[in-house]
């Protein structure tokens, strides 16, 4: 491991050889774009394949298919690519196919997507979310274990800073690849009568005159989401929380501006502290509650109209006040960057509303 200055979609495409992938796809789309254009480069070197699709629909497509025959996979995209693959991240939930999606978000509008689910029945996936491209190092490996530690979709929730800025990162040397695990499918048992089978209609081969059980198949996905759910150790930071009048929290690349403005109210003496989910599914309700304990107010910031404020509001049942201070803030592209984003404003925001 060797510590280098990269652009944060080089160590994110760095992190994915690394973790073991050896198969991406994915659409041109900014500020995804450069993401792709790292693996293009890597994955060869490496055995790997890195294929420009036509769109996000054939690039989702392409990457279940590598990720049935147990390569571990991964595409991505920004949430409006991202839209397009939302049938299909739904399907590879109840197909039991683990695969790592990258979202490099435009801003942050994209929360209720990917923590909610755009696609069809009860899926629900993990969801990373780093605040810098060192920590989006370590996540990324992270997403590959538990993508295939329960067999589903893992994303990892980016942005245009993240994706664009350049910092001094450790990223490990790649390994080789995992072997296949026993349930992907190699073509060896066809024809054999016992032949595997990945679908999200479900695991057991079906005769013409018995047809499905479909009831029993999503039942079995919704427990293994509910086992996922209780299995996957939400993960948050926590600063000075312990004797806070006020919790303040973010997440993703803002959390960054936030936590710097609360270090400047902390040195004027209020008493501020910061929280920042990592894990936004599943959620870290049991720390945020903790941490908001003693606090008279929650404040949250968030680049959107608001949406984590709900998961916060649902951590904390109506014990402790909480108030918006966020609002969506793009320049004229729409591509991610925030002016309203700077330490100033923060904390102005900050000191407003705790009055």
């Amino acid at each position: 491991m060797s510590r280098r200055l990269l652009e944060g979609s080089e160590a994110v495409a760095e992190a994915m050889v690394a973790a073991g992938c050896r198969f991406f796809a994915g659409y041109p789309m900014t500020p995804f774009t450069e993401v792709l254009e790292h693996l293009a480069r890597l994955l060869p070197e490496y055995g790997g394949v890195c294929i420009n699709a036509e769109s996000e629909l054939e690039a989702v497509g392409m990457a279940w298919g590598a990720a049935a025959t147990g390569t571990r996979a991964a595409t991505g995209s920004t949430g409006q690519g991202l839209s397009l693959m939302q049938e299909s991240l739904a399907e590879l939930g109840n197909a039991r196919v683990p695969l790592v999606v990258l979202n490099m978000a435009r801003a942050q509008g994209d929360y209720f997507q990917a923590t909610r689910g755009g696609g069809h029945g009860d899926y629900r996936m993990p969801v990373l979310a780093p605040q810098d491209a060192g920590e989006a190092v370590e996540l990324v490996q992270t997403a590959f274990e538990l993508a295939d530690q329960w067999r589903m979709p893992v994303l990892v929730f980016g942005d245009y800073y993240l994706a664009h800025t350049a910092q001094s990162v450790d990223v490990p040397a790649a390994g080789p690849a995992p072997a296949a695990p026993d349930w992907a499918l190699d073509g060896g048992t066809g024809g054999s009568g016992r032949a595997k089978l990945i679908s999200p209609l479900g695991s057991e081969k079906r005769r013409d005159d018995v047809g499905y059980d479909l009831q029993e198949h999503y039942r079995a996905c919704a427990t293994r989401v509910e086992e996922m759910a209780a299995g996957v150790e939400p993960q948050a930071e926590v600063v000075d929380a312990d004797d806070a009048d006020v919790i303040v929290m973010a997440w993703g690349t803002p959390a960054r501006y936030i936590r710097a403005a609360v270090r400047e109210l902390q040195a004027g003496g209020a008493r501020v502290g910061f929280v920042r989910p990592i894990t936004l599914f599943p959620f870290p309700s049991a720390t945020v509650a903790a941490a908001a304990a003693g606090a008279r107010l929650v404040l949250v910031y968030e680049n959107n109209q608001g949406q984590m404020i709900d998961d916060v509001r649902l951590a904390l049942e109506g014990r402790v006040p909480v108030k918006f201070i966020g609002g969506l803030s793009l320049d004229h592209s729409g591509f991610g960057i925030a002016p309203d984003l700077e330490v100033t404003t923060m904390r102005k925001r900050i000191e407003e509303a705790m009055c």
